[in-house]
């Protein structure tokens, strides 16, 4: 992308859209907006010093990453802080992860962080997918793969990742 072409309303707006989809499935009365997260993942990128130079799908994973990051922070100050811990979801059934404690989110942090010594690229589909909101299209161009392989590890990763979960507990 050229300089500037970055910060463009129409990135704000993927960021927000991000946003809406990782927190679509969040409790209710949750202390981060979607709104919240998008403003955070965009200052953060602001404040990168190549985020100007990413291709669109490069820039996605960035963000996605970035939203990970702020969603995992935000899981270990909130039980940090003993507000509550609720129930404990750790199904990855459908078509999108579901985050409803913060629990939740620190296991998958940490199946994650296994999952990556494992195949760091199942983790960018993850990443991709859970915290970005993309499609299927979206990261096999991102991952210059086809979409019938994305399906198929985004599947393996769904499953690794709930096997893991499930032995942790």
């Amino acid at each position: 992308m050229p300089p500037d072409a970055v910060w463009t309303p129409d990135v704000y707006r993927e960021l927000r859209r991000m946003a809406d989809a990782m927190m679509a499935g969040e409790r209710d009365g949750h202390t981060l907006e979607p709104t919240a997260l998008a403003h955070e993942v965009w200052l953060r990128l602001l404040s990168s010093r190549n985020a100007e130079e990413l291709e669109h799908g490069a820039f996605l994973g960035v963000a996605a990453q970035a939203m990970r990051r702020i969603l995992l922070e935000h899981a270990r100050r909130r039980q940090a802080a003993k507000r509550g811990g609720g129930a404990r979801r750790t199904t990855l059934d459908g078509k999108d992860l579901a985050v409803e404690s913060a629990d939740f989110a620190l296991d998958l942090e940490a199946a994650l962080v296994a999952l990556n010594a494992f195949d760091p690229e199942l983790v960018r589909i993850v990443e991709l997918r859970f915290y970005g909101g993309a499609s299927t299209d979206e990261i096999a161009t991102t991952l210059a793969t086809s979409a019938r392989t994305v399906k198929r590890r985004w599947r393996f990763a769904r499953a690794w990742l709930q096997q893991h979960m499930t032995e942790e507990r």
